[in-house]
C-alpha cells in the first residue's frame, strides 16, 4: 500500500466507497466499467495505462469479509471479479520458472485444482494486504493461502507438468512443480469463492 494512500485515509476518513466501477477479468487485466456497461452487462474497457494498471495493483487489497479492492487514495473501489481474486502466469525468469499474479506478486504453490469447464487453479501462499480495522484504517501484510486462476495462454505449459489418475466418478493427478509432485484435484467452480474466502461481486455492508 502506497504511504500517499495511506495518509490519504487520514485525511479524509469519510469518503464514500465506490462498487460495480472496476473489474478483474479472467486474464487478469483491470476494467473500468462505466455507467453504460453497467445497464448492459457488459465487461467493461481494459485499462490499458501502465502507471495506473501499477498503481491499482500496489494498492490491491481485501478486506476481513472477503470483499477485494482498490484503496484510490482515501476511496475505497470495490472489484467485481470475473472469476478469482488472482489471476497467475507460468513465468520463466533467472530464478527458475515462477508463478506470477496480476500484481505481479509470487505465488508458492501447495496444490491445483481443475474444474468442470477445464479451468485450472493454483493453491498456495501469497502475501497480501488486509484491511482489519475501521476506526484506525489499518492495512496488515499477510502471508495467506489463497487460489488464482492460471491464465489460459499457460494451459498447454500445465498439462506437460501434469500427470492424471483416472477414477470412477472424478479424478485425481499430481504436477510437478521446482522438483516437487504437487496434488492436483477436482472442484466444482461454484464452490470456489466460499472455499476460499471471497466474493465476486462486492455490495456495500449492511452495517
Amino acid at each position: 500500500m502506497d504511504e500517499q494512500v495511506l495518509r490519504s485515509l487520514f485525511k479524509w476518513p469519510n469518503v464514500p466507497d465506490c462498487f460495480g466501477w472496476l473489474a478483474l477479468d479472467r486474464r487478469g487485466q483491470w476494467r473500468m466499467v462505466d455507467e453504460f456497461a453497467q445497464q448492459h452487462n457488459l465487461p467493461g474497457q481494459v485499462i490499458q495505462h501502465v502507471i495506473l494498471n501499477e498503481f491499482i495493483s500496489r494498492n490491491y487489497a481485501k478486506d476481513t469479509s472477503g470483499r477485494f479492492f482498490f484503496q484510490n487514495g482515501p476511496q475505497r473501489v470495490f472489484i467485481t471479479l470475473a472469476a478469482t481474486p488472482w489471476i497467475v502466469r507460468i513465468i520463466p525468469s533467472d530464478q527458475g520458472t515462477q508463478l506470477i499474479t496480476q500484481c505481479q506478486t509470487a505465488i508458492s504453490p501447495s496444490s491445483a485444482l481443475s474444474d468442470e469447464n477445464g479451468n485450472i487453479y493454483i493453491v498456495g501462499s501469497i502475501n497480501q494486504t488486509i484491511y482489519q480495522d475501521l476506526a484506525t484504517q489499518q492495512f496488515e501484510k499477510e502471508s495467506c493461502l489463497c487460489v488464482a486462476l492460471l491464465h489460459d495462454h499457460d494451459l498447454d505449459h500445465f498439462s506437460e507438468l501434469t500427470k492424471l489418475r483416472e477414477e470412477a466418478c472424478s479424478f485425481g493427478g499430481s504436477w510437478s512443480w521446482q522438483d516437487k509432485q504437487l496434488p492436483l484435484d477436482p472442484i466444482h467452480s461454484e464452490e470456489l469463492s466460499k472455499r476460499f474466502g471471497y466474493i465476486n461481486q462486492p455490495q456495500p455492508s449492511s452495517v
